[in-house]
């Protein structure tokens, strides 16, 4: 079995009395597919986005069992006023419940929610469990905010409280440290490290020790960094005994490591010497297939390279499908 953990949909149509800020979806001349007109966005939307047929059609041809599917980023849009934030949403989890019903068990979606509203957004996620959606998608930074910043502390914590898994999706964010034709490669790896780092940091790591959460692409850089703060925590090389003489800022709760062990990762990284450091670091019963399909292409058959790597099968079986029912919180379904 294989579940696609990070995949992504669009609406096929918004309301027509929708207010100016929503997106908009044109028919394409002579074709399926659809443009997405959102603010300065174009895209190019292809039909698997939104009609459930072809989306099994596009599992059963790539060897995916099932697909969690949240929605395609740029609709999260914190920018918005929170009250057109929250229609918003609300439009897209309708949308996304109503796709899914059409295959449950192969097609579980995620919903979004206005975190520009905090509250408005905590307070949304039980209407999400109530429309039958399995989580929550966020992106890594709220308006220039850490994930971690004590203001949704909130958020997280009525997240574990429901049992609903959140995925972190990397924004990219505008830097003028580095040029836009870096913004999907490196500026994603640093705003993933950023995101899972700030909740190690900023305390909600430590105050949801029960929260089920995601992040795309591994996190970017968090894993590689991780060690690093593991030794100013203990004052040792090798996640070896600490030595507190030599921790630069010890402190007496769980170590860098384990609270990173808590969260669940992606395998979206391009490269099996990637995939062995992350098995090795991090363990095989943290990571999960992902393929940001259809936004992206998937590997032919999906999780190819994983598959290549002659892992034992109690390892691949976790990261291929055990993982994904794990986080989501379920009993696997066949």
């Amino acid at each position: 079995m294989l579940i696609d953990a990070h995949a992504h949909l669009l609406p096929r149509d918004y309301p027509a009395d929708a207010p100016a800020c929503f997106p908009r979806m044109e028919p394409v001349d002579g074709d399926t597919a659809r443009t997405l007109l959102f603010g300065e966005m174009r895209f190019r939307a292809r039909d698997v986005f939104f009609d459930a047929e072809r989306r099994i059609a596009a599992q059963d041809a790539s060897g995916v069992h099932a697909e969690v599917l949240s929605p395609m980023p740029p609709l999260l849009r914190y920018d918005l006023p929170a009250a057109d934030g929250l229609s918003l949403a609300r439009h897209v989890n309708e949308f996304t419940a109503s796709l899914c019903s059409a295959f449950p068990d192969r097609l579980l979606g995620f919903g979004m929610v206005p975190m520009q509203d905090p509250d408005a957004a905590t307070a949304e996620l039980k209407t999400l469990r109530e429309q039958g959606l399995y989580g929550v998608e966020i992106t890594s930074n709220i308006l220039g905010s850490s994930i971690g910043d004590a203001k949704f502390l909130p958020f997280f914590q009525e997240a574990e409280r429901l049992g609903l898994p959140v995925f972190v999706h990397a924004m990219p964010a505008p830097s003028e440290r580095l040029p836009k034709s870096a913004m999907g490669t490196y500026t994603v790896g640093v705003e993933g490290a950023y995101a899972a780092a700030s909740l190690v940091t900023g305390g909600t790591a430590a105050a949801c020790p029960d929260l089920r959460i995601s992040f795309s692409h591994a996190a970017g850089g968090f894993p590689l960094m991780i060690p690093r703060h593991q030794y100013f925590w203990g004052g040792s090389w090798n996640e070896e005994e600490p030595v507190p003489e030599r921790a630069v800022a010890p402190d007496d709760g769980p170590s860098p490591l384990e609270y990173a062990r808590r969260f669940y990762y992606d395998s979206l990284v391009f490269d099996r010497r990637a995939l062995r450091f992350l098995l090795e670091l991090l363990g095989h019963d943290r990571l999960l297939i992902g393929s940001d399909f259809p936004a992206m292409p998937r590997e032919e058959p999906a999780g190819r390279t994983l598959r290549s790597m002659d892992l034992p099968d109690t390892v691949l079986e976790d990261v291929t499908w055990h993982n994904a029912f794990r986080w989501l919180g379920i009993e696997p379904t066949r």
